[in-house]
This record gives C-alpha cells, structure tokens and sequence, in this order.
C-alpha cells in the first residue's frame, strides 16, 4: 500500500477496516485524519465505521466462531504463540509504528511492545493449562468437574495510551478460550491496531477470528455495544462511557469487562527513603505523560518531611524532558482536546486560588510548538474536594497533599471515587502491611511505583475504577469463558 514516510517507516495513506482477513473501506466511504500528537500533522486517514461496518464485522466474527471454538486450547495458543513471537521478531517495526502514532519516544514504544510480546506468551501458555477443577461427589460412582467454554463473539474496545499492550492485554485472552473478535480501535491509534491484524492473518489466524474496525465512540463502539451478536464487551476508557456500556450491554445481560480510572495515591511517610520515593513519584505522575490509568496523580506527604520532599521533587520535575527522543522523559498528549481540556482544568484551579508548583503551561517554543504538549505541572492541593483532587486528567499533572501521619494519609488515600492503585514509601514493615490491609485498591505496592503490571497478575480496581472483572493473569480467562459443571455418572459392574 502506498503511504507517506514518517522517520524511515512507511504509513499507509488510507487505514481500512479489517473484516474476515482482508482490507474493508467503510460502507459510506468516509473517513477522518489521524494526527501525529507531536507535530500537528496528518499521518494519514483512517476509515470511520458506522452501524453497518460494525455489523458486518460481527457477522464475520459470527461466522468464524464455530471453527475457532473446535479447536483445542493448546492449538488456539500455539497459533497465540506465534503471533507472539513474530512481534518480537519485528519489535523494532512495531515500536516504531507506536512512537508515530503516539509521539512517545522509541524507547518507552519498545517497552509497550515488549510488554504485548509477554502477554502473548503468557497467555499462549495459558492454552497448556485452561484450569479447570477435579473435585469429589457425595454420590458413589460419580465424578464432578468443571471446564471453561467460551462465550461468543467478544467485541473489545481499546484506549489509545499503551496501543499495541491494550490490544494484547484484550485480544490474546479472548481468543486463547475459543471466543471471537472484534476490536474497536481507538481512533487516536488506528496503525498500530491494523498492522497487529494484518500479522496475525499472516501467521495463519483463520479469516473472521479477529476483525477491527475504525471509528468514533458513538459511531462505531455504541453499536457494538448494543449488537445483540456479541456476547462479551471488555472496555478500557473513561467512567462516564464505562457507565453507559454497562447499562447498555447489561440490559441485554451481555457479560461486561471495565476497566476504567484512577486517581492513583502515592504516600510518603515520614521514614521513607526521600529521594527514591522522589524519583517513584515522578515517574508515576509524568512517564507516558502521565496517561496511564495507574499514573501517580495524588503524592500524599507527611508534614514532617513535606517541605523536604516538595523541595526535591521541584528540583526533580524541574529536570525533565519534553519531546519524542530516546534522551527525553515524556511526549505529548494525545491529542488537541485533551490538551484543551488539561489547560482549562489547571486555569480553574489558578481562579480558585491553588499553588501551582511547577508547570501548568503549554509548551510554545519552536521544538513544541505544533504538538500537543504540556509542562509538566505539580499543583499543591489543601482539601479533597477540589476537581485537581479528584478528577483523573489522563496527563502529565500531580497534585501535592499535606497530612499530619498514617491514619490521615491513609484517610485521603480512600478519599477518592476510584480505586485502582496505590503506593506507600516506608522502612516500616509493620505500617506497610497495616496500609496493605486498609488501602481500597485493586493494586497495593509497598515502596515502588504506582505503576507496573506483570502478564500473569491480575489488574483491576474498585469502586468507579472498574466493574470487578480483571485483566491479565490467569484471571482474564475468567473474563472471556464461562464454566461448564460435569457430572459423569458410571457404573462399576459394567467393567
């Protein structure tokens, strides 16, 4: 396919919908522009799916399933397997389509696609295993098992932060237990989503397993959502739309994955190693500028060392690097409205009399200028219900909390509408397992990063951080299977 060159990769100039293992343009012909986050300019155009795209995708996963369902987990994973190891064989080509459609630097792209080979691995071996349970009848001669099965078509839905780990962390469970696919890209990051379709098909993955397609949330996702032929939604994105698939896909008792914000505390107690919790805080709040679901967005400090630590983490901040190379520490946003948006929520916080610390401007010189990037900004907040306090902004801003001890900054931790990770930075193992106990997250770390999920952990969260489901682990077949009990009933005078 012809396309446009973009720092020695080709782009095609036209990204299609993939449906039954080959290119589809979209039934109306229209299309929208991809933008590179870090200049302004159009890397190309992308398909924008309607209804009947949607559906058409779903029919062809429909028509896929039976064959896929038949074989084994072990064949579904070997064939997962490879998948897996051709990304790692052309890991290069794929962090470079991520760092173009992100404006992440090729170092962090590399570390995402590392990660998605790794999921992939683990979750080809998941084939081997497929855990079901032996247990014991209180009947004589009777045995009682339990399998997985698959559910059906399982329509995922994807953010644009971590692209091509997203899609591993959705795509490689969902079709290890014999589901289907249709994978709604997000539109921020269509490349990355079509060439992992494309490699898959070449690898040998049958026509209709796997299908993308490209598009608006209420265009292309709201569809989906709604189609009675999928029988599994597994979303990751905002608490306001995670809110209205659940009560979309619920009402026709579709089986719902969500995973969806945080507003991630990372405390600093009054013993803490300070400049590694420093360095911990920073990378929490800015890596990936600052879009992770997990990012580090509320630093709870002692007072007893808050001065201290305020004072090293302003000189820290002060370090960073903005821009798309190795030698930088972060990128741009992902696209203009979320920039917007960023802007207005730290204006408002300035309006209403907040320090802003460090940051809080876009960045206008010649190197920045077109690209859509944010200093990165630490503001210092005195209540829990201000919008900085509690409002997840998906980019490079952190807010500064003071708290007298543990009781209070484990009080402002749980003060939160979401619950997905946490951190606490302590030498005392009596504290650290005290906040391990009363943290409300999915996710507690002692003395590390609010970030950094493992394949075969689970990841999820509480209260509006998610619907109770998980991902990755074993406990992501649990998401696209269903259980089967076994009775099998013998008689021993038939031997």
């Amino acid at each position: 396919m012809v396309g446009m060159q973009h720092d020695e990769l080709v782009i095609p100039v036209r990204i299609l919908n993939w449906i039954n293992g080959r290119d589809q343009a979209a039934e109306g012909g229209e299309t929208f522009p991809k933008v590179d986050p870090s200049s302004g300019k159009v890397l190309c155009k992308v398909t924008r799916s309607r209804a009947a795209d949607v559906l058409a995708a779903v029919r062809s996963a429909r028509q896929a399933y039976q064959g896929w369902r038949a074989l084994t987990p072990v064949a579904r994973g070997d064939l997962l397997r490879a998948i897996a190891t051709r990304l790692h064989e052309q890991r290069e080509r794929f962090a470079e389509l991520v760092a173009s459609e992100t404006g992440k630097s090729r170092k962090d792209a590399r570390g995402e696609v590392g990660a998605a080979i790794e999921m992939g691995f683990f979750v080809a071996g998941e084939g081997r295993r497929f855990y079901g349970r032996t247990t014991t009848s209180a009947i004589p001669n009777k045995t009682a098992v339990t399998i997985r099965q698959p559910l059906g078509v399982a329509g995922l839905i994807v953010a644009a932060n971590t692209p091509l780990a997203n899609i591993a962390w959705k795509v490689f469970p969902a079709l290890v237990c014999g589901n289907t696919a249709v994978l709604k890209a997000a539109e921020d990051t269509p490349v990355t989503a079509w060439s992992f379709a494309r490699l898959a098909s070449e690898l040998g993955l049958p026509p209709g397993v796997l299908n993308v397609i490209h598009g608006f949330g209420e265009e292309a996702g709201a569809p989906l959502v709604a189609c009675s032929d999928v029988d599994v939604i597994s979303f990751t994105g905002s608490c306001e739309v995670g809110r209205h698939i659940g009560q979309v896909a619920g009402g026709r008792l579709a089986k719902v994955c969500l995973e969806l914000g945080g507003k991630n505390p990372l405390i600093v107690c009054d013993d803490a190693d300070l400049p590694r919790a420093v360095e911990a805080a920073v990378l929490s709040a800015f890596s990936n500028a600052g879009q992770r679901c997990a990012s580090g967005s509320r630093i709870i400090v002692f007072d007893s060392v808050f001065d201290d630590f305020r004072a090293q983490l302003l000189a820290r901040v002060a370090r960073l690097k903005v821009g798309t190379s190795d030698d930088d520490d972060y990128g741009p946003v992902i696209n203009a409205d979320q920039l917007t948006g960023m802007l207005g929520a730290i204006e408002r916080a300035r309006t209403r009399g907040l320090k802003v610390l460090a940051g809080g401007q876009r960045l206008t010189d010649d190197t920045h200028a077109r690209g859509y990037y944010l200093s990165p900004t630490v503001i210092e907040v005195a209540g829990q219900d201000d919008e900085i306090a509690g409002t997840e902004f998906f980019g490079p801003i952190t807010s500064l909390h003071r708290v007298g001890g543990f009781d209070e900054a484990v009080k402002v931790a749980n003060c939160s509408p979401f619950g997905l990770t946490a951190s606490v930075w302590t030498r005392n193992v009596h504290r650290a397992m005290e906040f391990l106990s009363r943290i409300e997250s999915g996710v507690a770390v002692v003395n590390g990063a609010t970030y950094g999920s493992e394949p075969h952990m689970p990841f999820g969260g509480l209260k509006q951080s998610g619907n109770g489901a998980r991902e990755a682990g074993t406990e992501a077949l649990d998401v696209y299977s269903d259980w089967k009990t076994v009775y099998i009933n013998h008689d021993p005078a038939a031997t």
